[in-house]
């Protein structure tokens, strides 16, 4: 070989030295000490040669002028154009060098990266390798061992035993005895190439051979202790392998149930499966990484991309764990421990950045909302077998209820702000929006409502509890509808507090009054003004509140389509809740109409200076009294008369369609008068025990004055029994008091044709209407039948 390559450096040596030699003669000329590159230059006779020339130049002189400068003054004007030329093409084949290297850099930039995730896994084979040989190493150096520590014991045995060991070493190893051999290096090999599933085969066949070991009594307890450490060694190894491959955030999908459920098979269950819960939280944390609530952010859009993130991983969660490890107990149960912290987690999230605002601001619709979306979501786990709605309602449940209070003290410092400057006058709602700004709909309760005139602050009251009820359907899933309703009436109440606060000299109790507080009210001054404020509680109580209220039921919202031309009481109804609920609204109203009733019987009965316009001495002066007496209804009953027709006029315009009302507050009101007569104990002290005692003109006057009472409310229609009976037990009582004195007063009385005729005259009189009969009343009223029971029923049992 020596002499080929020899050979080989002759033949081209030869060329190279002619070469050689002729470049050291074209050199020559600048060697000298005298060379101008410039005039070397100037020799030459094409632009290429001069060009040559001077980059040789350049290469060898140290001087720093450009090249513009050693050519500019010394060359024809044409020749520098052509220098200047060539210059501007060496800076665009610059360009273009610089371009065509990006180009091949990027170009085989894929391939770089390949190589190198190829290098990397060749390295990571070489320690794996290296690994195996360590351990290959270790099992020879311990075979070695173990074969001098073997021959030492055969040298000291017996001859015979000897020569039947060395026979015994010149046959062949048994196949047992090669697998015992191969099969920590097998092990150990399919861990280090991490083939999961050929090395759980592997074990298992070295627990079966184990296992027949033990039975059979085949190998040496020595080997065999030797193979169940080997096998429990390796399992263990395969264990961590697992454990570790599960914790790495790039194991997914298959590859991460595929793990788990190797690491299931190895006997480490309940490892595999906290393991299996952790894999998917870690994910969902990673996920969280790009979902950043801000302060400007809807709180609807946070809990969906949330509940998204949540709820997914729990499903996924529970799918894989079914599908590893059944429905065994442990498992589920930790699977819904598991679930409930990661929802307790999301409510506190869900809390801190989308209900805490809206709750705290009172809104509602903003709550429940949130609370809709994070249920719906929570549903969906119901299919794999998580039934956790209801954890997740009572965790939002405080701030659902926070929501509802902040709704509904809104709701009541809306309207108090209104009552103090409301002017008590009833007019139509106004059209177009509601208070939330959103268009009223042509539903149910807005058709009803749009037919009651009602004064400003009412309107508002009806507005705004109707905008309510709009978004109470997530209450009922929350089990809120009772504190609902509680609540709203807690409303109402206080709404007619204010009402009874506006009641010139009302005498309603401070007690009452609690719900008002010391918030101002406009005073109604006007009889129309107090009867507005009855419109106004009478139209929230019997309809408006009520009708809102059936919101609150599921099936309502079907029956409401099907039956609507159904009467409203049809429908409440059908709701014993909601009826009990429409029974205290009414009484609360009657706590207005009371303080009503209460005010103006006082103002009948009393004057300004608190002297009584109704005594007494009004009726015993009368036998003393020689003038002419002119038979009429006293003053006091005239007046009451008067108020009652002057107020059956006015509810007549205010109570179109709920008459009944009205028929009921003039029976009220005159029931107030004649039992506050009936209850007035100083006027029956002087009545029974006076120095004077009831003549018969004052017990005709008395009989008159109570028989003008039935009529006038008999003809009005608001005679009812209560008023029929104290209106007996007053005569009776009279009567009572003029027996005592030995006078019989039934011979005193005339007969009751005469009490009527006067009784009929003064009501023509006083009204200004034709007389009427009571013939000619009207059968169905509801006070038909009481009045048709006439005062002398009192006369008639009496005198017999």
């Amino acid at each position: 070989m020596n002499s080929v390559k020899s050979t080989r450096s002759r033949t081209v040596a030869a060329p190279r030295e002619n070469g050689g030699a002729k470049l050291e003669e074209n050199l020559n000329v600048f060697k000298t000490d005298h060379f101008d590159a410039d005039s070397y230059l100037q020799s030459k006779c094409s632009l290429n040669e001069k060009m040559v020339s001077y980059r040789i130049t350049k290469s060898l002189s140290n001087d720093a002028v450009s090249f513009e400068q050693k050519f500019t003054g010394r060359m024809p004007l044409s020749l520098e154009q052509e220098i200047r030329q060539l210059c501007s093409y060496l800076l665009d084949l610059k360009r273009a060098s610089a371009e065509e290297m990006r180009r091949s850099v990027y170009a085989n930039y894929a391939a770089f990266i390949r190589t190198s995730k190829e290098i990397s896994d060749l390295e990571g084979e070489l320690l794996s390798i290296r690994n195996l040989l360590s351990t290959q190493s270790g099992l020879i150096h311990g075979l070695a061992e173990g074969v001098n520590i073997y021959s030492l014991s055969i040298t000291a045995s017996e001859s015979s035993t000897q020569n039947g060991l060395s026979n015994s070493e010149d046959r062949e190893p048994s196949d047992l005895e090669k697998w015992l051999i191969e099969f920590p290096d097998l092990l150990d090999v399919l861990l280090a190439e991490r083939r999961v599933d050929e090395a759980l085969e592997a074990l298992d066949e070295g627990e079966r051979v184990a296992a027949e070991a033990i039975e059979m009594k085949t190998l040496s307890p020595e080997t065999l202790t030797s193979l169940q450490t080997a096998i429990t060694e390796r399992r263990q190894k395969l264990a961590d392998q697992l454990a570790e491959a599960a914790c790495q955030p790039s194991t997914r999908g298959s590859e991460l149930r595929a793990a788990i459920s190797a690491l299931k098979k190895l006997g480490d269950g309940p490892r595999a499966h906290t393991l299996l819960l952790n894999a998917h939280y870690q994910r969902f944390q990673y996920n969280m990484q790009s979902l950043r609530p801000s302060s400007t952010s809807y709180g609807g859009a946070y809990t969906a991309a949330l509940s998204q993130l949540v709820f997914s991983a729990i499903a996924q969660a529970a799918s894989d764990s079914l599908s590893i490890f059944d429905k065994e107990a442990c498992y589920t149960s930790e699977l819904v421990m598991w679930a409930t912290k990661k929802i307790e987690a999301f409510a506190l999230l869900v809390k801190r950045h989308a209900l805490a605002s809206s709750a705290a601001a009172g809104g509602l619709r903003a709550a429940a909302e949130c609370v809709q979306i994070a249920l719906g979501h929570c549903s969906l786990l119901e299919a794999r077998g998580l039934a956790l709605c209801p954890v997740l309602l009572k965790l939002f449940r405080p701030s659902v209820e926070q929501a509802l209070e902040a709704n509904l003290k809104r709701i009541e410092e809306s309207t108090a702000a209104l009552a103090a400057a409301d002017d008590w006058v009833l007019t139509y709602p106004p059209t177009g929006t509601r208070q939330s700004g959103r268009p009223s709909s042509m539903s149910l309760g807005n058709m009803t409502a749009s037919h009651h005139k009602l004064s400003s602050s009412a309107h508002r009251f009806n507005l705004m509890v109707q905008d309510f009820f709009e978004d109470v359907g997530p209450l009922l899933s929350m089990q809120l509808g009772g504190q609902t309703l509680e609540g709203l009436f807690q409303v109402f109440n206080s709404y007619v507090n204010l009402l009874i606060k506006a009641l010139p000299g009302s005498i309603e109790e401070e007690a009452n009054c609690e719900g008002s507080g010391n918030k101002i009210v406009r005073m109604a001054e006007t009889e129309e003004q107090q009867i507005a404020l009855l419109a106004n509680a009478s139209a929230l109580a019997d309809e408006l509140l009520p009708r809102a209220a059936m919101k609150l039921s599921p099936l309502n919202h079907a029956n409401l389509r099907d039956d609507s031309r159904r009467r409203p009481s049809d429908r409440q109804n059908r709701h014993p809740e909601q009826r009990e609920w429409k029974r205290r609204l009414v009484s609360t109203v009657d706590r207005l109409k009371n303080s009503f009733c209460q005010q103006h019987a006082l103002d009948l009965i009393f004057t300004e200076e608190g002297d009584s316009h109704l005594t007494a001495d009004m009726y015993i002066n009368m036998d003393g009294n020689v003038e002419e007496i002119e038979w009429l209804p006293s003053l006091i009953f005239q007046e009451l008369f008067i108020k009652l027709n002057r107020m059956a006029s006015i509810a007549a315009d205010m109570f179109v369609g709920r008459e009944r009302f009205a028929t009921l507050l003039l029976m009220r009101l005159t029931e107030t008068v004649i039992i506050w007569l009936s209850e007035d104990q100083s006027f029956w002290d002087d009545i029974e025990e006076g120095p004077r005692a009831l003549g018969p003109l004052g017990l005709q006057q008395l009989y008159l004055d109570m028989k003008f009472v039935i009529c006038f409310a008999s003809q009005g229609r608001y005679l009812s029994r209560n008023l029929n009976r104290v209106v007996n037990e007053i005569i009776s009582k009279a009567m009572a008091a003029v027996a005592s004195t030995g006078m019989d007063p039934y011979s005193e009385l005339p007969e009751d044709e005469w009490f009527t005729e006067i009784c009929l005259e003064a009501m023509e009189r006083l009204s200004g209407k034709p007389k009427a009969i009571n013939g000619d009343r009207d059968l169905n009223s509801p006070t038909a039948s009481v009045s048709a029971q006439s005062i002398s029923s009192v006369r008639s049992h009496g005198s017999s």
